[in-house]
């Protein structure tokens, strides 16, 4: 059961019909869970960034903005259908009970000639009504390089 859960993941998540319950709390799956919201942006799918991130959701941008929920949601339901790249890389999942945060490295590829830009990221979730959901975002860019 325990390898058919990513798959069943994927397919409630990228249907959007319901939020999905009985998530594990396991580091494995709040890593599967950044790859979801990842495709989830690239494919303006608000049903499951909606699932992903918690009614109090705020992120602390690369230029100090905070951002909450429903400026998430409108951003990403109104970028651009040719998105920049972005691979995600050393991800480490660390729970403590219903507590847990993901830290890893984002690397945004644009067409526009321009260096790559890498950030440095931390997710915390929090898992609610059976199923792990984002209450805050912190990104950082590095210094670009010339």
């Amino acid at each position: 059961m325990k390898s058919v859960f990513p798959l069943l993941l994927l397919c409630s998540l990228a249907h959007g019909a319901v939020c999905p319950t009985g998530q594990l709390k396991d580091p494995a799956a709040l890593v599967q869970i950044e790859h979801v919201w990842q495709r989830a942006e690239e494919q303006h799918d608000m049903a499951t960034l909606g699932c992903i991130l918690a009614d109090e959701f705020e992120e602390a941008d690369f230029a100090g903005s905070l951002i909450d929920r429903s400026a998430m949601l409108a951003s990403s339901a109104n970028q651009g259908k040719i998105l920049p790249a972005v691979e995600l890389s050393d991800l480490h999942a660390h729970i403590y009970g219903d507590f847990a945060y993901v830290r890893g490295l984002a690397v945004i590829t644009r067409d526009d000639r321009k260096p790559p830009v890498k950030s440095r990221f931390t997710d915390i979730f929090i898992y609610r009504d059976g199923r792990w959901q984002c209450v805050a975002g912190h990104e950082s860019h590095f210094p670009e390089e010339r």
